[in-house]
């Protein structure tokens, strides 16, 4: 996740307790992660920026490990531009901070180096080099895998084009993709008489991949705040993390 300024994403937006008592988000289908994987083999996940795969695809990336399925993440940015106005976190020292705090929260989850690919393209700038997204991310595929990537509408320019890249990389390999919500969980209606995605489901996780994923979340101390000489609102504060503790992941079809 990442600052940014589109008209659907200012203030706190909708807090976790409205959503707790969403009737659509409470009906959208619950899959196994074991069924959601059979037959995959690998979990190739895109991340706009460092802390996106972690918020909405940790406990899913536990549960391939766990299945024997390869799990990947290609990191699109290094989201050095989340505090332009900040003197003491420049663009360059953001962008190793937040390479190494990725480096902590996989390992985490159980991966390593070898399991993260950083692309550096520039923060804010996705759309400007999406066809590159694309060719990298289609070499990258083979039939067999499941790519994960964000919503197409999550509202966020880098999330929106990191989405239609994966998806176009997807199609012209031949493999399975899914998106994943992020900045939605910020404007979406918890009201609403009906949930925005069709094709979605909810993918449960149990106790201890919960609490390893908030140890993970927990890792990107620029985005949480938990860091020194930071002088405004963090990315991530209280409110915002709640939306990611949740028993279970939504991913759409």
């Amino acid at each position: 996740m990442d600052a940014v300024t589109p008209q659907r994403i200012e203030g706190q937006g909708t807090l976790e307790a409205d959503w707790a008592g969403s009737t659509w988000l409470a009906s959208l289908p619950i899959t196994p992660a074991q069924d959601l994987l059979e037959g995959t083999r690998r979990l190739l996940v895109v991340s706009p920026h460092p802390d996106d795969e972690v918020l909405a695809c940790a406990g899913l990336m536990q549960a391939a490990l766990a299945h024997g399925v390869a799990v990947h993440v290609v990191s699109v940015t290094d989201g050095e531009a989340c505090y332009p106005d900040q003197a003491l976190w420049p663009p360059a020292r953001l962008r190793d901070a937040r390479r190494h705090e990725l480096a902590q929260a996989v390992r985490v989850l159980g991966l390593d180096a070898t399991h993260v690919t950083p692309l550096g393209l520039p923060d804010g700038g996705v759309s400007t080099h999406e066809a590159e997204l694309t060719a990298h991310l289609t070499a990258q595929l083979m039939p067999a895998d499941l790519i994960i990537a964000p919503w197409i509408g999550d509202a966020h320019p880098d999330h929106e084009a990191t989405g239609r890249a994966a998806l176009a990389a997807a199609g012209a390999r031949g493999a399975r993709a899914l998106q994943y919500p992020v900045w939605a969980w910020h404007w979406l209606d918890p009201d609403a008489p009906a949930a925005p995605w069709p094709t979605a489901m909810r993918i449960p996780m149990d106790a201890a991949m919960r609490s390893r994923k908030r140890e993970a979340m927990q890792a990107f101390a620029t985005q949480t705040g938990d860091v020194e000489g930071l002088d405004c609102q963090p990315i991530l504060p209280a409110h915002v993390t709640a939306r990611f503790h949740r028993a279970f992941e939504v991913l759409i079809g």
